[in-house]
């Protein structure tokens, strides 16, 4: 068996954490051959190559595959389905755009958030925000997969695979281009941070968040949010954490002022140590804790932050 496994390119630069972590979860299943594309990808090419595991890298670069648009990504990848078994990516938001499109395509199933491999037909992952895990067999000819990256260790370096650059199909115009806009920061992103400290409704302003903020900045550390606080107006969608929001999986995850509902939990309870500070001791975060400071937040984070 092999397996296509759609690199995660931004930029023309190849997203390492997130490609090696679907490597490891693929490999399994059979030869892993990588598609970096984009309009540019040749260094994203490179660097797949040198992510232990990988038998082999395609390289497409075409205009049409600029700005991250579904629908000219998908065409190539089923223009490229015929000698794979499995087509896998990360469960990124570029590729939960890609995959159930080339899933339609090819008039099969797509197994979305996949946290385990069982077998290669058989494949679990988590639902009810995470409080069950369902375990899904699919009979059909392809599989189309994305895997939940927080659930699988980062493949080391040390590859040398061989890199080969492929044609680009015709793609569909279905949609086009009209601009970026990117938000700027010097803070690690939120879903590879070794570190994450979030926020919630207890935080209660945006002017107030920024102590949360001084805090990350301490410990160089991403900054997440609630969906709650999201929805306040109190921090940018792109922070948010939780079922709806991203899910991470850092080595420290720090939440203040956060209850803890399930949604948000579903987004960071796989997190290595996870650090509670809430004024409510019945608060259900403290539940998933493995530090609990019942304290106001605007006396603890301060004195955190002064004394790290």
């Amino acid at each position: 068996m092999a397996v296509l496994l759609l690199g995660e390119v931004n930029n023309g630069e190849l997203s390492v954490d997130a490609t090696a972590k679907a490597v490891t979860a693929a490999k399994s299943l059979g030869d892993v051959t990588v598609l970096c594309a984009g309009a540019s990808a040749a260094a994203a090419g490179e660097a797949a190559a040198k992510i232990d595991g990988v038998a082999k890298v395609l390289v497409a670069e075409d205009a049409s595959l600029s700005h991250r648009l579904a629908e000219p990504t998908a065409a190539l990848i089923v223009s490229l389905a015929g000698d794979y078994s499995h087509i896998v990516a990360p469960a990124t938001t570029d590729a939960k755009n890609v995959m159930p499109r080339v899933a339609a395509l090819l008039d099969v199933m797509v197994i979305s958030d996949v946290s385990g491999v069982v077998d290669a037909d058989t494949f679990e992952r988590p639902i009810y925000a995470g409080n069950a895990i369902q375990t899904v067999k699919s009979k059909d000819s392809k599989k189309v997969i994305t895997f939940r990256t927080s659930t699988f260790d980062a493949a080391g370096e040390g590859g040398s695979a061989a890199v080969e650059t492929v044609g680009v199909s015709d793609a569909p115009s279905l949609s086009s281009w009209i601009e970026d806009k990117v938000a700027e920061s010097d803070r690690p992103e939120l879903t590879s941070a070794k570190i994450v400290v979030s926020g919630g409704r207890g935080v209660g302003s945006e002017e107030d968040f920024k102590v949360i903020e001084a805090l990350a900045d301490k410990l160089g550390a991403a900054v997440g949010a609630s969906r709650a606080a999201v929805d306040s107006g109190f921090a940018p969608n792109d922070w948010q954490v939780g079922q709806t929001g991203k899910v991470v999986a850092p080595e420290l995850y720090i939440a203040a002022g956060i209850s803890g509902a399930i949604q948000h939990l579903a987004g960071m309870k796989d997190s290595k140590i996870i650090v509670a500070i809430n004024k409510d001791k019945e608060a259900p975060i403290f539940q998933v804790a493995d530090f609990g400071l019942v304290a106001d937040l605007f006396d603890a984070v301060p004195e955190l932050t002064s004394k790290l």
